[in-house]
Parts: C-alpha cells; sequence; structure tokens
C-alpha cells in the first residue's frame, strides 16, 4: 500500500490513496482523514485502506492524477521523530577528519538524537534558512513509522511494528554543529525542518528488497541536477531498523506515528577514502561526507555547501526503474 498527504487548510492534511505507478490516487477517507487516524487505528484501518489501494491499483476506483507538488511529508508533523546514525562508515569519516579514533562501542550500541517533530516540511517546499553562512546540507536517509512500540522491545520483535518507510532529507547546518555539540547536549539549531519523500509504503511494496529490517536498494540524490550519489541502503547499515527501533524504545513506550530514521546512507566502497560517481563509484547522500573524504586525502576540504538556488533530489527506484516513493525536490531559499 501507498499513502500521501496532501495539503489543505488544516495542520495534517488529507489522507491520499497512491496507485503502485504513482500515477493515480483517491482520498483515504471516510475510512482516514488523516495519517495519524490511521496509524493510531492501524489494526482496523489498514486491512479496509489496503482493499482501497488494490482497487485504485486494479482500475476498479478511477481516482485522479498523482500531483507530487500538492504533498506534505506523509506526517506534516509527529509525536517523535529520531534519527539514528546506523551507516558507522558515515561517523568513522567524520572523526578521521578531526584526526579521532572512532570508539568501539560505536559499532555496537547505535548514535542517535530526537529532532523537531512539530513543523516537518513538504517534499518540494524551500529549505529555507535564515542566513547563507551556516554550512547548508542536505542527507539523504531511509526512515520507518511505527506504531505503538513497548518499551524494551527486543530488534526481533521491533519488525512487527514497521508500517510505513519514506525517505528522507535530514537538513543539517554544518557550521552550527561543532558549537552545539561543544556543549555537551546535542543537536537543536543546526537541525532545521526535515522533510519527506511524497509517498509512504507498506513493506510489502518493497517485495525482496525488504530483509532484516532493511532496504536493499540504492538511495539516488542528485545536486543542482547532477548524479551525487547511489549507495545501497542495505550495504555497510551497522544497525537494522530493528535494532534502531529496539535502541530507541530501551527506556521508554514508542507511541504510533513514531519516526525513526537511519542516518546518512553511506556505503565504504571498498577503499578508505570512499569514490564519487564520476569516478565510477556509488558517491555519496550529502556533501559533508565529500568534504570529510578531501580533508583526509588532501589535508581541508574543497567542496562548497549549498548555497542560494541550490537544488537536491533525493528518490529510489526498484531496478525495474519504478519510483518507490516518489521524490524530495528542494531549492535553498535564504531568506536574509
Amino acid at each position: 500500500m501507498k499513502l500521501a498527504t496532501y495539503k489543505n487548510n488544516t495542520r495534517d492534511g488529507e489522507l491520499m490513496v497512491v496507485s503502485r505507478d504513482l500515477t493515480r490516487c483517491c482520498p483515504a477517507a471516510p475510512l482516514a482523514g488523516t495519517m495519524q487516524q490511521l496509524l493510531d487505528n492501524w489494526q482496523s484501518l489498514a486491512p479496509q485502506l489496503a482493499e482501497c489501494n488494490r482497487a485504485l491499483n486494479d482500475g476498479e476506483i478511477a481516482g485522479e492524477a498523482f500531483d507530487e507538488s500538492r504533498c506534505h511529508s506523509p506526517l506534516p508533523r509527529a509525536y517523535h521523530w529520531a534519527d539514528g546514525s546506523a551507516y558507522v562508515n558515515h561517523v568513522e569519516l567524520v572523526r578521521r577528519a578531526r584526526g579521532a579514533e572512532i570508539p568501539a562501542s560505536f559499532w555496537t550500541d547505535p548514535l542517535m538524537y530526537q529532532g523537531g517533530s512539530d513543523d516537518f516540511i513538504g517534499p518540494c517546499d524551500d529549505i529555507v534558512v535564515p542566513e547563507g553562512e551556516l554550512g547548508i546540507d542536505f542527507e539523504a536517509e531511509i526512515a520507518v513509522i511505527t506504531d505503538d512500540v513497548p518499551m524494551a522491545t527486543s530488534a526481533k520483535d521491533a519488525a512487527r511494528h514497521i508500517k510505513l518507510l519514506m525517505l528522507v532529507n535530514d537538513v543539517s547546518l554544518r557550521g552550527l554543529i561543532p558549537g552545539e555539540l561543544a556543549k555537551g547536549f546535542g543537536f537543536y539549531q543546526s537541525k532545521p525542518a526535515s522533510s519527506f519523500s511524497p509517498v509512504a509504503v507498506t513493506p510489502d511494496e518493497l517485495n525482496e528488497y525488504w530483509n532484516d529490517t532493511k532496504v536493499h536498494l540504492p538511495l539516488e540524490t542528485y545536486y543542482n541536477g547532477e548524479l551525487f550519489g547511489k549507495p545501497n541502503a542495505g550495504v555497510d547499515m551497522t544497525f537494522s531498523f530493528g535494532e534502531l527501533i529496539a535502541h530507541a524504545s530501551r527506556t521508554r513506550n514508542l507511541r504510533a506515528g513514531s519516526i525513526i530514521g537511519s542516518g546518512t546512507v553511506s556505503n565504504k566502497q571498498g577503499t578508505d577514502h570512499g569514490s564519487a560517481i564520476v569516478h565510477g563509484g556509488v558517491g555519496y547522500s550529502c556533501i559533508a561526507e565529500v568534504r570529510m573524504i578531501e580533508t583526509i586525502r588532501d589535508g581541508n576540504p574543497t567542496t562548497a555547501f549549498m548555497s542560494a538556488n541550490d537544488q537536491v533530489k533525493i528518490t529510489m527506484t526498484n531496478p525495474a526503474g519504478q519510483s518507490v516513493f516518489g521524490a524530495i525536490n528542494q531549492r535553498v531559499k535564504i531568506i536574509k
């Protein structure tokens, strides 16, 4: 099943059922008016919406043309948004670039921070920042949405709580991160509003590419129209989504509509320095990773962060070339 949220004159938008090929859609009402309503009542409502989705795919419901530009993030606001760092290769590069060793515990205990979830932006909305010299960066990721997850849920049991998957652009303001982390209390100003793919999908939509609570497909990022990265999300993922959920729920319940992110998708590529698309590699999912590699290799970074009107597109296609989630497609807008 594929679902989207159209913008309307309410905070939480209108839940839409979307065809598998992303060409048509129809309202989920009266079964569920919003995504959160569906998640709160998943057990009773999801089978009925799945039947609606089948009828839409089979042409029994005509629907209307699906328009990604009308979409908000599938959950325009959420009770909980926690982003992990499942790709330890990315963390290792960060630390190597500043001459620090990675602690052994990083390979066994996930990093995770709780982000702002009250004001997500749509997949085609501008990335609005108050000023230009903040080190604006995209981060291409995958996220899952859960139902109610009891405290101390195991990684094995966490799998059944994963109801939907999405893509993420977890925007970072790299210029603010060092100062915030130096205070010893984590991110806040350096993490503005995140955006998610137009469509959220149930795990079965990924078929065999959803395995061990990992997505085994390339995550494609285009920067100013050129392919920037296509690392496989199932490769070098040290912690699965099951393990991330177990980590998040160790000491607390997670309520329906909780979003858990993977962190920046990163492949080691068999070398210490990775490999850009132009060199035959799979590239990267954020600018910072390129700058880390430049620092390790050359002593200093040369690739600039994003500027006004720079554009990023994040998408994922299956081997048949079909888009799974639609595309996050955004430009940077600086307001002063």
